[in-house]
């Protein structure tokens, strides 16, 4: 499967807004929505994204990547990622419209991305998640520039890797790590376990989900362990006897898979799940 790639912009409407949106072109029943994470527009990180379309597109894959609404070239007002149903909703529409051959829509999303398809994917008319490094870490609104919370089982598995490091004595030792900042981590780390608010609606969404999910982890970036420390909690013993999650770790700290050996593992997981559709 294969041949010439096109590409194309298009403007999708939501709400009385417009999403500025491009479309790889590819001749197969099976399509990829990207939904860009954070406030990033639909080109990613060092135009990942856009490269990643591209690369799908050339084995035959359709591939629609949009900026949402308040974001890049899209009108409207940026609400964050927990306001974006709408925006994946218009996506899949617009999808299934322009390429009525479609038999299949497989959602990508990373980081808050993957938590907007898990929250909101199943009423869009998704048939199967790739959901890279879930965001569940709960931002504190009455803490304005003080750290997200993050679980502590996170906290430890961050400071774990920190400690193993020989170079990190040496840092505390010449004062380039603060021995303040350090104690108030191992404190955090010390403390009785709970799951966010967050990460209990995704085990929620995951649990009521009848479509395909595969979880793909980079197991050292710190979103991810924040997942993967919810993940391997009592709170989410239903979503792990799921037969229909599956979740797979990268050796990894590039939170959006960005070095080569990360970009062809995600590329793989990617055409994985696109050719199973």
């Amino acid at each position: 499967m294969g041949g010439t790639m096109t590409r194309g912009f298009h403007q999708i409407s939501c709400e009385g807004d417009t999403l500025a949106a491009t479309l790889d072109s590819g001749s197969g029943p099976t399509a990829l929505l990207i939904v860009s994470g954070g406030n990033e527009i639909r080109s990613g990180a060092h135009n990942g994204m856009a490269r990643l379309a591209q690369l799908l597109s050339q084995q035959g894959f359709p591939v629609l990547r949009y900026d949402r609404r308040g974001i890049g070239e899209s009108s409207g007002e940026n609400k964050t990622f927990l306001d974006s149903a709408a925006d994946i909703k218009a996506a899949v529409a617009f999808l299934r419209q322009e390429l009525p051959q479609l038999q299949s829509v497989i959602a990508f999303g990373n980081c808050d991305a993957a938590t907007a398809l898990a929250l909101f994917g199943p009423t869009a008319g998704i048939d199967g998640y790739i959901l890279a490094n879930p965001w569940v870490i709960e931002m504190d609104e009455e803490a304005a520039g003080e750290e997200p919370t993050m679980s502590a089982a996170a906290i430890r598995s961050r400071y774990w890797d920190r400690i193993k490091n020989p170079r990190t004595i040496i840092d505390l030792l010449s004062g380039k790590i603060d021995f303040a900042k350090l104690l108030k981590g191992l404190r955090r780390a010390s403390q009785t376990e709970q799951n966010s608010r967050l990460s209990l609606r995704v085990r929620d969404a995951l649990c009521g989900m009848d479509k395909d999910a595969h979880i793909l982890l980079a197991k050292r970036d710190t979103t991810a362990r924040a997942f993967l420390s919810a993940w391997n909690s009592s709170d989410f013993a239903q979503a792990r006897d799921s037969a229909i999650i599956r979740v797979e770790t990268l050796d990894s700290a590039s939170h959006s898979f960005a070095d080569e050996t990360a970009s062809e593992w995600l590329t793989e997981k990617l055409l994985e799940a696109l050719r199973a559709a």
